[in-house]
């Protein structure tokens, strides 16, 4: 399994913005997240510079939202929406996205529910319930 640093992550965005701002070829998980980079023009002077992006600290009890954690989690739902899994979340939030008329839209209600199922995770030491996830992002869609 894929585990990368938090500077890997980091390093990943920064040369992504990078890319992109330089029209330069990017694979496609790097055009993928340049996507979500340009859905987030209040994140772009945090990607624009490696060396402060890798020093800096973020703490929820400012407030102030990790950008690098933020994408992370809209990357990881559009690969989980490419492939289906868990088996369900593609439908689920293709139609959170439609009830909400915006696709980033649904991202950011999928996310509290994806933060959600990880921190049930960590707090019970039990695997991640992929089930209890969809049903929040079913959940979100049907509510008005």
């Amino acid at each position: 399994m894929f585990s990368p640093s938090q500077s890997d992550v980091r390093r990943f965005y920064c040369a992504v913005y990078t890319k992109s701002r330089g029209a330069q070829p990017m694979e496609a998980i790097e055009t993928l997240a340049g996507q979500w980079i340009d859905e987030h023009p209040e994140y772009h002077t945090e990607f624009a510079d490696e060396a402060a992006a890798l020093e800096k600290m973020y703490d929820a009890k400012d407030g102030k939202t990790n950008p690098f954690l933020h994408l992370s989690m809209h990357l990881s739902i559009s690969e989980q929406c490419s492939i289906d899994q868990p088996q369900g979340i593609r439908q689920a939030v293709e139609l959170l996205a439609v009830r909400r008329g915006s696709l980033h839209d649904a991202h950011h209600e999928a996310m509290e529910c994806l933060g959600q199922m990880i921190w049930e995770s960590q707090r019970s030491g039990r695997p991640p319930d992929g089930q209890a996830y969809i049903a929040c992002v079913q959940h979100s869609a049907t509510r008005d």
